[in-house]
């Protein structure tokens, strides 16, 4: 089933002859270590732990205050708990002598923001500040910054900035210069503290070694880097005056390229870990882009879709072009040599979540308990056996806002054809397809601009759902290959240690050798196919209709929302 070519390690071998590399995976609501072999990338012990804090997204836990509408904080420290939990509870399950590991390397949601001071601090554990909100991580899903995001793209597009169009011509809320504009303007005290906006794929690369150095990746997707700079002092003073200098005094630091050594594990790190101090730590990464080489794709052309809460698509090629809305083109920003795509929806699996627990009656709870199935399977067998387009119902999957293409996150989600005879799986079943129409037509903007996709590999948590990925090639009308792992980030990042141990020359043999793909595991059914045009059809109107701006609806409905939750408890978020 495995598609991969054998390879060699060249790092010196422990007493037992092998060598073996730790990839540590921060999601969204857990972190999770696997410990990975290096000559042919089998992983023989995994542990997780779940974030004791979570996501606070309603409430800040240290007062338990109010959080306003589209906040996603977290605390940091819930990062460094993964690495004294889960890497040694990896270790001890793979039954491996520690000594034999020679690297590690993690990666993370992005784009996920630390605000800290001069030695890495960050600023909810400094006295005073533990009862502010800004003084905590802002998650990826944090997308409180449309307001600030809005006002870039205007003012980008009206100076007619260079670096605008790298990003399919639109900024997102959810990336560093949005978050950090609203930092300045609800809390400047904290902003004015704050001496580094530190990536949190690279604040935890900074408590494993003791040194901060950026990684390619998030500097140029999430940070605006490109041709060598960040956007101007003069554009960013035309923000906000006060903002002139962010760039330059918070965000700007050497930038280490990915796979590359960020530095070495240091005594304090290897305490916590059990690890040999002084083994390798790779440059940080980001979740979706470190998963492209555990499934061997690293070849222009094929577009890897890390399907999870959201799903990130990402994809090489060796040109250069404008893709509408997508979130970015960074050279090297995957693998050295070739330039990487990013695109991606903010709700996925977090869509399905919702459904489940605010939407299923009791009833199919019990069945589903009855016959020893999750909510989710229970669902997804009542909605498999029916035909293409019988439940009458279309859906567009903007719960959580939309990142591509049309990248707006005041957008949400609707179901079209709803009736009094509509069933609970008739409903999910809608929700699956509209997420699949949503990648539809990320696929086609890619292929209309230039930048062919010649193969679609699915990875992630949701990969475990067979319909859902019959659903995906039947509305691609493309074969789906699927990667032979069931932690592709975690084997991306340690792929990536191992090529910053040397074990392999670049990441391009270490993928060959450690990463495992099966090729075309779902095919599509023409007559299905075929049944999805329609449905897509109807998609498309509804999704230019409410995102492309014939009916603002749903913005003014955001507004009214905040308005009105604004009125009924409001939350001072500044000092």
């Amino acid at each position: 089933m495995s598609d991969s070519t054998p390879g060699s390690a060249t790092t010196p071998a422990g007493a037992g002859g092998d060598t073996y590399v730790i990839g540590v995976d921060y999601g969204t609501l857990s972190g999770r270590a696997v410990v990975v072999r290096v000559s042919d990338g089998a992983e023989l012990g995994a542990a997780t732990l779940e974030y004791p804090h979570a996501v606070m997204d309603t409430t800040l836990a240290a007062t338990g205050a109010q959080l306003p509408p589209e906040w996603a904080l977290q605390v940091p420290s819930d990062y460094v708990d993964v690495l004294r939990s889960a890497v040694p509870a990896a270790v001890r399950e793979s039954g491996i002598d520690p000594q034999d590991v020679v690297g590690i390397a993690t990666d993370f949601t992005a784009c996920t923001m630390v605000p800290t001071l001069a030695d890495g601090t960050p600023l909810n554990e400094v006295p005073g500040y533990e009862g502010r909100p800004h003084a905590y991580v802002k998650l990826w899903k944090h997308h409180a910054a449309q307001a600030q995001a809005n006002r870039i793209n205007e003012l980008a597009a009206a100076r007619g900035e260079a670096w605008l169009p790298r990003y399919g011509g639109l900024i997102s809320s959810e990336w560093e210069f949005a978050k950090g504009l609203q930092l300045l303007e609800e809390d400047r005290e904290l902003y004015d503290v704050m001496e580094h906006w530190v990536e949190a794929a690279d604040w935890i690369v900074w408590q494993l070694t003791g040194e901060y150095v950026r990684n390619a990746c998030t500097a140029g997707y999430k940070g605006i880097y490109q041709d060598g700079a960040y956007p101007s002092e003069e554009f960013l003073a035309a923000l906000n005056p006060d903002f002139a200098g962010f760039a330059r005094d918070k965000v700007e630091h050497a930038i280490g390229a990915l796979a590359s050594r960020a530095g070495s594990l240091s005594e304090e790190a290897a305490a916590w870990t059990g690890l040999p101090a002084g083994i390798a730590v790779a440059v940080g990464n980001v979740d979706a882009h470190v998963t492209a080489p555990a499934a061997q794709a690293t070849d222009p052309g094929q577009m890897v879709a890390i399907m999870g809460t959201s799903t990130c698509h990402v994809m090489n090629s060796d040109r250069l072009s404008e893709v509408p809305g997508m979130c970015g083109v960074v050279d090297g920003g995957i693998v050295e040599g070739f330039y990487g795509y990013e695109a991606g929806q903010s709700g996925v699996g977090d869509i399905f979540a919702w459904f489940v627990a605010n939407q299923v009656p009791g009833e199919i709870k019990d069945a589903a308990t009855a016959e020893g199935l999750s909510v989710h399977e229970y669902l997804t067998e009542q909605a498999q056996g029916e035909p293409v387009g019988a439940h009458g119902l279309v859906a567009l999957d903007w719960h959580s806002g939309n990142r591509s293409v049309l990248v707006d996150h005041e957008l949400s989600g609707t179901i079209v054809g709803l009736t009094l005879a509509t069933k609970p799986h008739e409903v999910y079943r809608a929700l699956l397809e509209s997420t699949a129409f949503g990648t539809r037509k990320i696929v086609e903007t890619f292929n209309a601009s230039g930048v062919p996709v010649t193969e679609f590999v699915a990875a992630g948590g949701l990969i475990r759902n067979p319909f859902l990925m019959q659903v995906y090639a039947d509305v691609l009308n493309m074969p789906i290959s699927v990667i032979g792992s069931a932690q592709g980030p975690a084997l991306g990042s340690a792929i990536h240690a191992a090529v910053a141990a040397g074990a392999y020359e670049d990441i391009h043999a270490a993928a060959a050798a450690m990463g495992h793909l099966d090729r075309a595991a779902y095919t599509p059914d023409p007559e299905r196919a075929e049944a999805y045009d329609a449905l897509y059809h109807e998609y498309t109107d509804l999704h230019d209709y409410f995102g492309r701006g014939a009916n603002d609806v749903m913005h003014r409905l955001k507004a009214l929302r905040r308005a009105a939750r604004t009125a009924v408890a409001p939350q001072a978020v500044s000092a």
